[in-house]
C-alpha cells in the first residue's frame, strides 16, 4: 500500500509529463560544481555580514546607518542573484 506522499508524488509526476516538463538528474560533476558555488557565496555573505557589523559599530548617525544598511541589502541581493544565476547555468548544462 502506498503512502499519501507517494500518491501525491505520482500525481505530480503525471502532471509534469502532461505539461512537458522533463526530469533531468544532475550529474556528480554538476552537484559538485553547485556545492562549490554555494560554499563560495556563503563565505562571501558571511564576510559581508562581518563587514556590516563593523560598519554599524563605527556609525552613530541614524541616517548614515540607514545608508550602510541599504548598501548591505543591495550587496546581499546582488550576491544571491549572482549565486542563483551561476547555479542555473550549471543546471542547464
Amino acid at each position: 500500500m502506498k503512502t499519501a506522499y507517494e500518491l501525491a508524488m505520482e500525481r505530480l509526476r503525471k502532471q509534469d509529463e502532461q505539461a512537458g516538463v522533463v526530469d533531468r538528474r544532475l550529474t556528480e560533476a554538476q552537484k559538485a560544481a553547485i556545492a562549490e558555488v554555494r560554499n563560495f557565496y556563503e563565505a562571501k555573505m558571511a564576510e559581508q555580514d562581518v563587514l556590516q557589523q563593523s560598519r554599524l559599530r563605527r556609525t552613530l548617525d541614524p541616517a548614515e546607518r540607514d545608508v550602510v544598511e541599504e548598501g548591505f541589502r543591495r550587496d546581499r541581493e546582488r550576491l544571491v542573484a549572482d549565486r542563483d544565476a551561476k547555479i542555473e547555468k550549471i543546471r542547464s548544462g
